[in-house]
């Protein structure tokens, strides 16, 4: 994935049946561990009868790009869920996200490898389910121009590579606009040949975006 970050593009669930015992793997989209806990809680309130819970996670910190990560055979042998769950969110770039499979036992034992495959893959076709979408960190840009002009701004905005998020009407027009880091010199350009350099930009911080 060239080292871009990726998150799922939405929650999710998907059912495997593995020799008789049934394998449900659900995801879900988190920013924090605690969301990841409560959600695993979630998971097993509404199973009670499973007799395993195994998950893993990834949480990334957009600042630092430290990453959390976390994960638990519950019971099976140690190795044999959880690390290789975590495995594949981590060949995906996955980020933000928990995955929590549960399994009932068919009465047909598996073995080590039968269980590393059985959980990496109901987790990896549950991704595969619910797809996976580009977290982009962008800078939010405040553009502020009287109104005989925001008209003209907005359609080229629109027809242009930069991302026009909010439009606000008062005074003035303030059109809120999301670009890459490595955009930001380009964009400043970009503006100041169509409001012949009469406007700037206000940085308003960063923001994330999802993309396909």
């Amino acid at each position: 994935m060239n080292g871009e970050v990726w998150v799922i593009a939405r929650d999710g669930q998907h059912e495997v049946e593995i020799k008789r015992s049934r394998f449900v793997c659900t995801v879900a989209r988190v920013d924090e561990v605690e969301a990841a806990a409560a959600l695993i809680a979630r998971v097993r309130k509404a199973g009670p009868g499973a007799n395993h819970h195994c998950t893993a996670l990834r949480i990334g910190d957009p600042e630092t790009g430290e990453m959390t990560v976390r994960s638990n055979d519950d019971g099976e042998p140690a190795g044999t869920a959880g690390v290789p769950m975590l495995e594949v969110l981590a060949r995906r770039n996955l980020t933000d996200v928990v995955a929590v499979v549960s399994r009932w036992f068919g009465g047909v034992k598996l073995g080590a490898g039968g269980l590393v495959r059985a959980y990496s893959g109901a987790l990896a076709e549950t991704l595969d389910a619910v797809g996976t979408l580009r977290r982009v960190r962008h800078r939010e840009l405040l553009v502020a121009v009287p109104h005989d002009l925001a008209g003209r701004l907005e359609h080229d905005l629109r027809n242009s590579p930069y991302r026009l998020q909010d439009i606000d009407y008062g005074t003035d027009v303030t059109l809120t606009v999301a670009v890459t880091e490595a955009d930001r010199d380009a964009f400043g350009a970009w503006l100041a040949e169509r409001t012949g350099g009469e406007v700037e930009a206000l940085d308003a911080g960063t923001r994330d975006l999802y993309l396909p």
